[in-house]
């Protein structure tokens, strides 16, 4: 067998080649949560509560005696964070290359630019009450509340919450289209598409309002919780409410008891309603691609796309085959998250940190999967035609109002009607029956008058209950 030609090696190729499709392929719909969930957004999170707490502990006296920073200087501070650039990101790697630890390296990193900021001299007695008295996770919890917190809000609400407005607008429009729906794949009571794509809508709301209740916790409280090095260091402060104060003034929710680690139980119940909200938006594309193929909508718009490369009359429905797919892997890193970062031995261990790194990854992919549904849906029109040919194919289901009428007449002591639910059966299980079948069966029932004319006259396609009112919940 002959020896393959050496390949050029795509890992040494500038610039670098993304392993994954996430920073690769799909780079553009994910790009707004690298400034959330990044490495470098993490860093930056850091910097940003290391500088607030240097300020917090300098503006509130909490250190008798210890140098005060002017208004300039704080404003200098929090401008390293605002300006975090390629520069910085590049220096913090060069530290941590020495440090072999990155939130010491942001310490050494704030310390450096301390000097340049209040002066070599006051920067050594200012440069001790960085990152003073905290362990690492002080910084890390805070941190990654913030990052998740932004990358909820700023990016992932936002996306979310449009797409649901998208699929209520369907809804109202198509609120009074009658549709056949299926239970069990079977024809069944009909409904119409207005009120099938409410229900999701719906559904998908409360998640969201789950989400938007999301409670970020974050704690500074020291290498077991317990304020040791703080209170040895400065007994007369209480360091309940310094921590209190700074986590408040961050945006966060205070958690009075922890271990080392800040719980993560937030982040799980946020998880949690993530992936939830991910089942019900593949539910979603699962019901969409069906309706797809049974002609119910017609993808018309983009008709430049290519839908299989060797069948020139088809257009796939790529975009819900995506979600779909992007859906399983968020909820898969989702429901890791959940369940392990809930879990600590003892007082810590490190678990969490490697875990947390995949967070941003879980988000990536179920924005990519909002962003494929959203022009999924925006490429449909919907065909009542095709909807009205089922109805009018499935008299049968006409079976359900008919004996449910003769069951009230026959509660009300009306003659004749009775065991109307097998007598429908007789005429219905198993075979199709078409209008003039049905009228026919209705004529010979008996009926009061006024009751025989209304069901004479119902059809598939008017029998649809209160089904187009339904949608107006929608408008809550």
């Amino acid at each position: 067998m002959p020896m393959p030609a050496a390949r050029t090696p795509l890992a040494d190729l500038d610039p670098a080649i993304a392993l994954g499709a996430l920073d690769g392929r799909y780079r553009g719909a994910v790009a707004p949560l690298v400034n959330h969930l990044s490495e470098a957004a993490l860093n930056r999170a850091r910097l940003h509560v290391e500088v607030e707490w240097l300020i917090h502990l300098t503006t509130q006296g909490v250190v008798p005696g210890a140098d005060e920073l002017s208004t300039g200087e704080q404003d200098a501070l929090r401008a390293l964070v605002l300006d975090f650039d390629a520069a910085a990101i590049a220096e913090l790697r060069d530290i941590e290359a020495e440090t072999v630890h990155d939130v010491k390296a942001i310490e050494y990193y704030l310390r450096r630019r301390l000097v340049d900021i209040v002066g070599a001299d006051r920067a050594v007695s200012l440069g001790e009450l960085v990152h003073f008295a905290c362990t690492s996770e002080d910084i890390n919890n805070t941190s990654y509340a913030l990052m998740v917190q932004g990358a909820v809000t700023e990016v992932w609400l936002p996306k979310a919450r449009a797409l649901v407005d998208q699929l209520s607008g369907m809804a109202r429009d198509l609120a009074e289209v009658p549709l056949l729906a299926h239970t069990h794949g079977q024809p069944a009571t009909p409904t119409t598409m207005g009120k099938e794509l409410a229900v999701l809508a719906w559904r998908l709301t409360r998640q969201l309002d789950r989400v938007a209740g999301t409670a970020y916790l974050g704690k500074l409280n020291g290498a077991t919780g317990t304020y040791g090095a703080h209170v040895e260091a400065v007994p007369s402060a209480d360091w309940q409410q310094v921590s209190r104060s700074f986590v408040e003034h961050l945006g966060l929710t205070w958690n009075p008891l922890t271990t080392q680690i800040e719980s993560h139980d937030w982040q799980a119940e946020l998880y949690a309603d993530l992936a939830r909200f991910n089942r019900i938006l593949h539910n979603l594309a699962t019901d969409m691609w069906t309706y797809i193929s049974m002609g119910y909508f017609a993808q018309v718009r983009g008709q430049g796309t290519v839908g299989s490369s060797t069948m020139p009359h088809k257009v796939n429905p790529i975009r819900f085959e995506n979600a779909e797919a992007n859906l399983e892997v968020s909820n898969a890193l989702l429901d890791v998250l959940a369940s392990t970062l809930v879990t600590s031995r003892l007082q810590r261990d490190l678990t969490d940190s490697s875990m947390q790194r995949n967070i941003g990854t879980a988000f990536g992919h179920s924005l990519l999967a909002l962003d494929n549904v959203s022009r999924g849906l925006a490429g449909l029109d919907a065909v009542p035609e095709a909807m009205a040919k089922d109805l009018d194919a499935n008299w049968e289901v006409l079976a359900e109002p008919i004996q449910s009428v003769m069951r009230a007449l026959a509660a009300r002591g009306v003659e004749g009607m009775t065991n109307p639910y097998e007598r429908l059966k007789e005429l219905t299980r198993g075979r199709r029956i078409g209008q003039v079948e049905l009228v026919e069966f209705v004529r010979g029932l008996g009926l009061p008058a006024e009751e025989e004319e209304r069901l004479v006259a119902l059809t598939p396609a008017g029998y649809t209950g209160i089904a187009a009112s339904l949608v107006a919940h929608l408008d809550r």
